[in-house]
C-alpha cells in the first residue's frame, strides 16, 4: 500500500499538517497494515532530511516552497528517513484519485490512532525528450527535460515505483534495432548515447527483438558479491529490462511495466540482471503475471531472450555469456527482490554512502 502526499494533502494531510500553501513536492512511502510507515529510497535527492520517530514532533522546512509542517507520529514505532527532490517534475494523471481514509486524530493527545489508508492515484514523470546531434554519430545525445525545460537525469530523477506493482521503464534500444544505445552514467544528467569502442560506434550483430532499457533509481553495486549467483559482483549500471510487448518503443520513451521474471546473466564475471517485463498498455498484459504465464502466452520467449544475450558477443570473438540460478528464469517474486535490492543500492549511492567513482549523481 503506497502513501502519496500531494493530492492526498487536502484529503488527509491538511488535517494534521498545519500548512497553508499548496505543496510542490511529492512524498511517497509505504504504509503497512501494522501502521509502519517507510518512505521510499528514491526520495534521496537533496540535503533535506526528514526523520519520524515514535511520539515525536519534528518541524520540516520544505526549502521555502511550503510553510512549516508539524509531522506527528504516534501509536506505532515509526522510523523513516527521506530526502526531498530539489526539482519536482511530477504530475497527476487525469484519472481521479480515490482514497480510503481511516485516520483518526485526537486533538487533545495529538495522536493518530490509526494509520491505514490507500491511494490509487498514479504519478508519472512529466518529461520531454531533447535530442542533441544527429543519430548514429559520436555527439548524439538524448536528454530528458522537466516541465520547466531544465535537464533532469532519467536515472536519478525519474521515480522507479508507480504503485500496484508497476514500475517506470526507460527505453534505450527499441525492438528490431541494432544500434547499441545506453545511458551515459558518467555524464551530467546521464543522457542516452550510442556506445563506442575504440572511438567507433557500436552495433549488435543482429537486431534485438524486444524493447530494451533500464529501471531508473536502481544500481548493480560492483562491490557487492551475490552469493546466490556464483558470488558475482554487480556491473556498475542500472538494472536492465527486456520488455516483451508487441509495440515498438522509442528511444527515451518511458513505459509503465510490470516485472514477470529475472535472468541472472554473468558477463565477463559481472552480474548483469535482465528483468523480463511487459508494458501495462500491451493487449496481453492482463494475461501474464509470473514466469509461468510468459511460457504459456509467449511460448519460447524466455529461451529466446536467454539465447540472444548468451550469444550476441560471439561474432566479436568473445566467449558466450553465462547465466546463474540454474540457467533458468526466476519468478516474479525473485525479480521484485532484485529490484528492491538494487533500488536500495542506488539510494546508498546517491547519498554517497558508497563511492560513486566516475558515475554522475546529477
Amino acid at each position: 500500500m503506497y502513501l502519496y502526499l500531494d493530492t492526498l494533502w487536502y484529503c488527509v494531510a491538511s488535517r494534521f499538517f498545519q500548512i497553508k500553501k499548496e505543496p510542490t513536492f511529492l512524498v511517497i512511502g509505504n504504509v503497512e497494515e501494522s501502521g509502519m510507515v517507510q518512505l521510499h529510497p528514491w526520495l534521496t535527492r537533496s540535503a533535506l532530511s526528514v526523520n519520524l520517530t515514535k511520539k515525536r514532533v519534528l518541524s520540516v522546512n520544505l526549502a521555502a516552497k511550503m510553510a512549516t509542517a508539524r509531522v506527528m507520529s504516534a501509536a506505532t514505532n515509526t522510523t523513516a528517513s527521506c530526502l526531498l527532490l530539489k526539482r519536482p517534475f511530477f504530475s497527476l494523471n487525469q484519472k481521479a484519485p480515490s482514497f480510503n481514509n481511516n485516520l483518526r486524530f485526537n486533538t487533545t493527545t495529538k495522536r493518530v490512532s490509526k494509520r491505514l489508508f490507500s491511494c490509487k492515484s498514479i504519478y508519472n514523470p512529466d518529461v520531454q525528450i531533447k535530442e542533441e546531434g544527429q543519430p548514429e554519430t559520436l555527439d548524439y545525445r538524448v536528454y530528458f527535460l522537466d516541465n520547466s525545460g531544465k535537464k533532469v537525469s532519467p536515472w536519478h530523477d525519474i521515480p522507479l515505483h508507480l504503485g500496484d506493482g508497476a514500475f517506470n521503464f526507460v527505453v534505450e534500444i527499441p525492438k528490431e534495432s541494432s544500434a547499441k544505445m545506453e545511458l551515459a552514467t558518467d555524464e551530467q544528467f546521464t543522457p542516452i548515447k550510442q556506445d563506442t569502442k575504440k572511438g567507433k560506434l557500436r552495433y549488435y550483430p543482429y537486431n534485438i527483438n524486444w524493447n530494451y532499457g533500464l529501471l531508473p533509481q536502481t544500481w548493480e553495486d560492483p562491490s557487492f558479491a551475490n552469493a546466490e549467483v556464483e558470488g558475482a559482483f554487480g556491473d556498475n549500471d542500472p538494472v536492465d529490462v527486456v520488455e516483451i510487448g508487441e509495440r515498438r518503443g522509442k528511444i527515451g520513451e518511458i513505459l509503465k511495466v510490470k516485472p514477470l521474471a529475472a535472468l541472472a546473466m554473468i558477463d565477463e564475471g559481472e552480474l548483469d540482471w535482465k528483468i523480463v517485463a511487459i508494458s501495462l498498455d500491451d493487449p496481453r498484459a492482463s494475461l501474464v503475471n509470473d514466469v509461468d504465464d510468459v511460457e504459456k502466452h509467449f511460448p519460447g520467449t524466455l529461451t529466446a531472450i536467454r539465447d540472444w544475450f548468451r550469444d550476441y558477443k560471439i561474432p566479436d570473438g568473445k566467449p558466450a555469456n553465462r547465466f546463474g540460478l540454474g540457467n533458468k528464469a526466476a519468478s516474479k517474486d525473485y525479480a521484485l527482490k532484485v529490484i528492491t535490492e538494487t533500488n536500495e543500492s542506488w539510494a546508498k549511492l546517491v547519498k554517497r554512502s558508497i563511492p560513486a567513482g566516475e558515475l554522475s549523481l546529477v
